[in-house]
C-alpha cells in the first residue's frame, strides 16, 4: 500500500557529487509499507523539457528530522523499490493526462 504525502514545502535542496547545491521542486512524496519508508520524487527547479516535452525526474528515499521540517535524502536500494517508483511516476503520469482531457 502507497499513502501519498500533501507537503506544504515543495523545494527541496540537493547537493550534488561534486557539492554544488541544486534546488528541486518536490513532485510527489508517498510512502512505502512493504519497504517502511517515505520517497520523494523531484525535479531541477528551471530544468528544460527534452524533444518528447518531459524533464527528467529524481528518486530519492527519505527520512524526515523529529522536526517534520527537513530531512536526508538517500539512494534507492532496490530492483523492487524503483519498480514501485516506476508505478507511481505512471499513476501520476494517468491522472495529469486524465486532467488535461
Amino acid at each position: 500500500m502507497v499513502q501519498e504525502h500533501d507537503h506544504e514545502q515543495r523545494h527541496i535542496t540537493i547537493v550534488d557529487e561534486n557539492g554544488n547545491e541544486q534546488l528541486c521542486e518536490v513532485i510527489h512524496t508517498f510512502d512505502s509499507e512493504e519497504f517502511g519508508k517515505s520517497y520523494v520524487l523531484y525535479s531541477l527547479v528551471g530544468a528544460e523539457e527534452d524533444d518528447e516535452g518531459q524533464i527528467e525526474i529524481f528518486a530519492s528515499a527519505f527520512t524526515p528530522s523529529e522536526n517534520g521540517e527537513d530531512g536526508e535524502l538517500e539512494p534507492i536500494e532496490t530492483e523492487a523499490e524503483w519498480d514501485l517508483i516506476e508505478d507511481v511516476l505512471n499513476q501520476l503520469e494517468d491522472q495529469f493526462d486524465d486532467e488535461e482531457e
